[in-house]
């Protein structure tokens, strides 16, 4: 599963860009606020479906000058992010006096909310880019085979000796709808098999009733 080519580098370019247009907007809406708590560290997992999918994304709160009303400065930002090539839609208005719009542009989403109080709430996200090269899933070899056995055991009835979950192949998830991944509902992220916990085997002599019974063999 190797890098692809060129992604890391186009999905930094998308977050520095987000960066540059929120910091002109947050200049201009709520003058004074610390950009040094704009942050955009490290890419986060936005798509969990296979290839992962991967997004810059910031929040940020600022206040408007006093004077300016909520439907200004959401009126404002539709006209700064609409001059710098943005596709504007709003601002709308709720019920309650929040004024709300959102900007698209390259995939990228910017959304501008601000009401009653004087708080502006800034919200961005970059398109999501897949960073790697489809997993290729292949099922995990065996820790135990009938030849390699411990004297006195038998193959794990669960995993026939894999070892491994299973049920996931010992990826702790399972593919799984509207994410994409879903917890293993079997080994619960702990990616071995629940029964034999790793080894791939079984002691004869601590079998239950219950397990026995998967063993017809062992009465002959």
């Amino acid at each position: 599963m190797g890098e692809v080519f060129g992604a890391r580098a186009e999905l930094d370019r998308l977050g520095r860009a987000l960066r540059a247009q929120l910091v002109k907007l947050i200049d201009d809406l709520t003058p004074g606020a610390d950009l040094g708590l704009l942050l955009l560290d490290e890419p986060k997992v936005v798509d969990w479906h296979d290839p992962l999918r991967y997004s810059y994304s910031a929040v940020f709160r600022g206040e408007r000058p006093e004077g300016v009303g909520a439907a200004d400065a959401a009126s404002r930002s539709a006209d700064l992010l609409g001059r710098a090539g943005w596709d504007v839609s709003g601002p709308w208005q709720e019920s309650d006096g929040t004024c709300v719009l959102t900007a698209h542009r390259d995939g990228t989403l910017i959304e501008v909310t601000t009401g009653e109080h004087p708080s502006v709430l800034y919200r961005g996200q970059t398109a999501a880019r897949a960073l790697r090269e489809p997993d290729d899933q292949r099922w995990p070899e065996p820790v135990r085979t009938p030849g390699t056995l411990s004297p006195g055991f038998v193959l794990c009835y669960e995993c026939d000796g894999l070892g491994a979950c299973d049920c996931c192949g010992g990826r702790g998830w399972v593919a799984g709808e509207p994410n994409g991944r879903r917890r293993c509902p079997q080994c619960a992220t702990r990616r071995v098999c629940p029964v034999c916990r790793g080894e791939g085997q079984l002691a004869v002599s601590q079998l239950s009733p219950y397990q026995l019974a998967y063993y017809p063999e062992l009465d002959r």
